[in-house]
């Protein structure tokens, strides 16, 4: 007989999306089930259902009919594992790019030679996973050539923007004595500075060379930092601290993040591609980064700013 557990059904989404009605109605579609605790996250945002089933079984079905209840609104369903032990979790790898940033930062940099355009394209088939990343990555950097080095600080200053919720995510997360660690296949130039204005305890990336003159050399510092290198960085700080997969969250967009996010006990695909998305335990394709907190039980009332 299949081992019973704990899930939960969680329904989030902006502020007004959830309310009561679309709460009772997933409720009424979890009728078959033994529900051991419904509750409010956030009123008005986010609802959470605890109820049991088997651990092999397969709850997308139930996770798409109570989806189909929301009518087309800006909502995500998720359903998550519920162990009151590692429910909250104690490790944080997140992406940098079109994750905790709402851009590319290569494409911005692109832009400033006027091949943003080309460059874009070549970014938005690696994220789907359509070509290999790291050629990509080489090809993408090659047309940077000469560029001055300074034009970073611009474009951080100008043109990169932290992604809502994503202060609280790191601060709420560190306070309840998790780990975090920005991990991009972007460059360091970019992620020691959206590290700390995000509050991360360490970055990781590639690193853009420069020559004597502080221009880019149109290269990148090898071995780069990939999809591979993501998911063995997980594993390093997972088992630096004696912690279990369970106890561990991994939040991207792209291909190159999917090896992380499957190795995680909670990987979470936020406004990702689609082939991410379907391998994903969680997605998030409406709400901001504070659904990963709702996704671990947290509360509003708890959020750390």
């Amino acid at each position: 007989m299949p081992e019973m557990l704990s899930k939960a059904l969680v329904l989030s989404g902006p502020v007004g999306a959830v309310d009561q009605k679309l709460a009772s109605a997933a409720e009424a579609a979890l009728a078959d089930r033994s529900v051991l605790q419904t509750n409010w996250l956030a009123p008005d945002e986010a609802w959470q259902a605890l109820f049991v089933a088997a651990e092999d079984e397969d709850l997308e079905p139930v996770r798409a009919r109570i989806a189909a209840l929301a009518g087309g609104r800006p909502i995500d369903v998720n359903i998550v594992a519920d162990d009151i032990a590692y429910r909250r979790k104690k490790l944080l790898v997140a992406d940098m790019d079109s994750t905790m940033i709402g851009q590319e930062c290569i494409d911005e940099l692109a832009d400033l030679v006027g091949l943003k355009d080309h460059v874009s394209a070549i970014t938005e088939r690696a994220m789907r996973g359509e070509i290999a990343f790291e050629p990509a990555l080489r090809e993408r950097v090659a047309l940077l050539k000469g560029l001055p080095a300074s034009v970073i600080d611009e474009v951080i200053a100008k043109r990169i923007v932290l992604t809502p919720g994503a202060r609280t995510l790191i601060a709420t997360m560190r306070a309840h004595g998790a780990y975090t660690c920005l991990i991009s296949g972007g460059f360091t130039a970019f992620t020691r500075r959206i590290a700390a204005m995000s509050g991360f305890d360490e970055q990781r990336g590639n690193t853009l060379e420069v020559d004597d003159n502080g221009t880019l050399t149109g290269t990148v510092a090898e071995p780069i930092l990939g999809r591979e290198a993501k998911r063995a960085a997980l594993i390093e700080l997972r088992d630096a601290r004696g912690l279990f997969a369970c106890d561990t969250l991994a939040v991207g967009d792209g291909a190159n993040d999917l090896a992380m996010i499957q190795e995680a006990g909670l990987g979470v695909a936020y406004r990702a591609k689609p082939a991410v998305a379907a391998a994903a335990q969680a997605r998030v394709d409406h709400g901001d980064l504070t659904t990963l907190l709702f996704l671990q039980g947290y509360t509003r009332s708890e959020f750390t700013q």
